[in-house]
């Protein structure tokens, strides 16, 4: 999944708030431990907060945190200020997105964290 810089700062706020470790965080999110790392650091950084690497998040056993995504209306409000380029890209992964939706598998993470779901328990071969 792929989060704009604000939607970025906002599940950074919620892993900082929660005091939930990076690697909790992220299983709750679905996203790799390295971008909840990186999302709390980008919010810290953003609003002054003092960043200590050293620090072990203990977190609240009972904390649970969810990322809810905007409205589509905001997004179409996203699309009208995108450059050309920027929404050629945006309509190449929804593309992509669909394509492996109608194969029947997901894809969560990038690079070497990239995992491949199934959606149904079928084989697909």
């Amino acid at each position: 999944m792929k989060f704009r810089k604000e939607e970025r700062i906002e599940v950074g706020r919620q892993i900082y708030e929660s005091g939930l470790s990076n690697l909790k965080a992220a299983e709750q999110l679905g996203i790799s431990e390295e971008s909840a790392r990186r999302y709390r650091i980008l919010y810290e950084e953003a609003y002054g907060l003092e960043h200590d690497s050293s620090k072990q998040h203990k977190g609240n056993v009972g904390t649970k945190i969810t990322y809810v995504p905007q409205s589509t209306s905001s997004r179409s409000e996203d699309y009208s200020s995108m450059s050309k380029e920027e929404l050629i890209e945006e309509l190449m992964q929804a593309r992509i997105r669909e394509s492996r939706l109608k194969k029947g598998y997901m894809v969560k993470g990038v690079g070497a964290d990239k995992e491949y779901i199934l959606l149904d328990s079928k084989n697909t071969k």
